[in-house]
């Protein structure tokens, strides 16, 4: 997890194929943050794992948190964005981890009031995303997986 509220600031997450990125920008402090989810729930681990954002259920809340105290942004004003989230080329993908994440985030992001203003998520890419902290545009390469 990262935030910033640094006008020349980048944050960047590279190769989010089934984790899901969820950027925040607030335009009424210009400040920015980003949250690189790896599984949806932190629940369903056999051990806990502190990396901060590791799980959706324990990253977006913190992301959002952190946001408004350290910031002092209001909920209302926060534009959120998810990436990635992609399928497994595996035709046996049971475990569906790339939906699972974004099922996830969007129902953190719903319980918690806060509405998501654009997604880049699913089918079967590897996206990179760059969140720039002076206006909240993100930048979106992306590559076909070949797993």
């Amino acid at each position: 997890m990262a935030t910033s509220n640094k006008p020349n600031d980048i944050i960047k997450t590279f190769a989010l194929a089934t984790c899901v990125g969820v950027t925040v920008f607030c335009p009424v402090t210009s400040s920015a943050g980003m949250v690189h989810v790896v599984l949806p729930d932190h629940r369903d681990a056999s051990s806990y794992i502190s990396k901060a954002g590791y799980f959706a259920t324990i990253g977006v809340p913190l992301l959002i948190t952190k946001m408004i105290k350290s910031y002092g942004c209001q909920k209302s004003d926060l534009r959120v964005q998810l990436f990635g989230g992609a399928s497994s080329l595996n035709n046996n993908d049971y475990f569906m981890i790339g939906k699972r994440n974004i099922d996830s985030v969007s129902t953190i992001l719903s319980e918690m009031g806060i509405p998501y203003v654009r997604t880049a998520v699913g089918g079967n890419v590897s996206r990179t995303i760059a969140l720039q902290v002076t206006n909240g545009q993100v930048s979106i390469s992306a590559q076909a997986m070949k797993i």
